[in-house]
């Protein structure tokens, strides 16, 4: 007795053995406006890169500090006649030094020079200090000077004391490391500067100042 189940035909799974699957790979197809947005994101994120480094090396360069004759007071003035024409002068100094960088600074020396006329009158030194990042600080300084011959430039100084300004030649330079992490990188400073002093109420008028 034959029963249904003889009459049906079986084939393995998988189908034909001797036939082979073909993978085609095509590349990604985006649409014109989605590419136009992906090259500006692409154009914007290396701006915004470049932008970045180029802040970092700014802040982070290091700067000379600035130095500044912030205050010239004339203590006193004395003009001697005899046995020759000299001069006595006292002078205080207040100078300001500023350091620009984002890191420590530390200034081993300060000199400044003063002079009349382009005529040395003499210099102060000053001893070291510390500056923070960003930070100033403010030096005082009396120069005393006696007996200076001045006698070519006698008349103008008496000219200019009669005038109630007098004009002096200031040169401050200060020398020192920055502190950046674990290098000292040396800085120094040189200002030169024409200073004109109000010699009734001892405050300065203006003054001209130039890096050398």
């Amino acid at each position: 007795m034959t029963t249904s189940r003889d009459n049906h035909v079986y084939a393995p799974i998988g189908g034909d053995p001797n036939h082979q699957n073909v993978v085609v790979l095509l590349p990604v197809y985006y649409p014109r406006r989605r590419r136009l947005l992906y090259r500006l994101y692409n154009a914007f994120l290396a701006s915004a890169v470049l932008l970045s480094l180029s802040a970092a090396v700014y802040l982070l360069y290091p700067s000379d500090p600035t130095v500044q004759v912030v205050g010239l007071h004339l203590n006193s003035v004395q003009v001697h006649t005899s046995p020759v024409i000299s001069l006595d002068l006292s002078l205080a100094l207040t100078i300001r030094v500023r350091n620009r960088d984002f890191f420590s600074f530390s200034y081993t020396s300060l000199t400044a020079s003063v002079g009349y006329r382009g005529r040395p009158l003499g210099f102060v030194n000053s001893s070291g200090g510390y500056l923070r990042a960003r930070g100033s600080s403010y030096i005082n300084a009396t120069l005393d000077l006696d007996g200076i011959k001045v006698l070519h430039d006698v008349f103008y100084l008496l000219e200019d004391l009669a005038r109630g300004s007098i004009p002096f030649d200031t040169v401050t330079e200060v020398r020192g490391e920055l502190g950046l992490i674990i290098l000292e990188i040396p800085l120094k400073a040189r200002v030169s500067c024409e200073v004109y002093v109000n010699t009734n109420n001892q405050t300065i008028i203006h003054q001209d100042c130039y890096p050398m």
